[in-house]
């Protein structure tokens, strides 16, 4: 059997920027543990799968470790392989089946991808005394936005030289870790980084889904709708976000950097 996979750079201009995630089109559905260890054998934080379905497309993310119930970047660059192999024409709105609900992916005239993703607000919640630990800085502010928890610190300084101890964080009850500041640059509205080491991603390079919870949250600290995000990985990567209240609007670029075959 072959299948063809593509590796795209999302939420960047440029290559080797943003986030990688490897790309697979296929005809049909395909085994759950083939594309875990396609997954594991592609190691980015997330390879993505889909296949048409019912007027669009049945979409799935696989970290090297876990499935995932919802990815930014790696829908991001499916709807940029669609788009580039021709398979969608290029004004046509893409729509993903995934077990978060419908996506809707579409393009703008400068060339940037809107997705519309459900929002993810932050309660107010207790958090295990261990979690403290395990970040090693003192927060403005801890919340719970399913599976994450959001953290504010005081400066984007502090977010910059922050190193977690990630196996701490891998033993919470949570999987996904979202820190976040406000930007000391006037060209970002806040600035963040996202750690989810118990998926067998360490440091993610760009969250999409991590904006679903940063969107709502800056919206209502910040009085604005639309903002711009800056995740300040060792890769970095832009994300333009609105707050639609149910729904969150995510603006971002994409670019290929490799095509290749699996063949097993």
């Amino acid at each position: 059997m072959k299948l063809q996979i593509t590796t795209v750079d999302a939420f960047t201009r440029e290559q080797f920027g943003g986030n990688p995630a490897a790309v697979c089109v296929l005809d049909a559905p395909l085994d759950e543990a083939v594309m875990q260890k396609i997954a594991m054998e592609m190691n980015l934080s997330e390879t993505a799968f889909l296949h048409p379905e019912a007027e669009g497309w049945r979409l799935r993310w696989f970290t090297p470790e876990a499935e995932v119930q919802l990815c930014g970047h790696a829908t991001l660059a499916s709807a940029h392989t669609l788009w580039e192999r021709g398979v969608v024409a290029p004004e046509d709105v893409i729509t993903f089946h995934t077990f978060s609900g419908n996506l809707i992916c579409s393009r703008r005239e400068d060339g940037k991808i809107r997705m519309d993703f459900p929002a993810r607000k932050t309660e107010v919640e207790v958090v295990p005394t261990e979690f403290f630990a395990a970040l090693g800085v003192t927060p403005v502010f801890v919340g719970v936005s399913e599976s994450n928890y959001l953290v504010e610190v005081e400066n984007e300084d502090t977010l910059r030289s922050l190193v977690p101890d990630l196996r701490l964080l891998a033993s919470l009850p949570l999987w996904g870790t979202i820190v976040t500041s406000r930007s000391a640059s006037p060209d970002y509205d806040f600035v963040s980084r996202f750690f989810a080491p118990a998926k067998g991603v360490g440091e993610d390079p760009v969250t999409g889904s991590a904006h679903c919870t940063l969107a709502p949250y800056w919206s209502l600290k910040l009085g604005k709708l639309q903002m711009t995000g800056f995740q300040a990985s060792k890769r970095g990567g832009v994300v333009g976000v609105e707050d639609a209240g149910e729904r969150v609007v995510l603006l971002g670029d994409a670019v290929t950097v490799l095509r290749g075959e699996f063949t097993f």
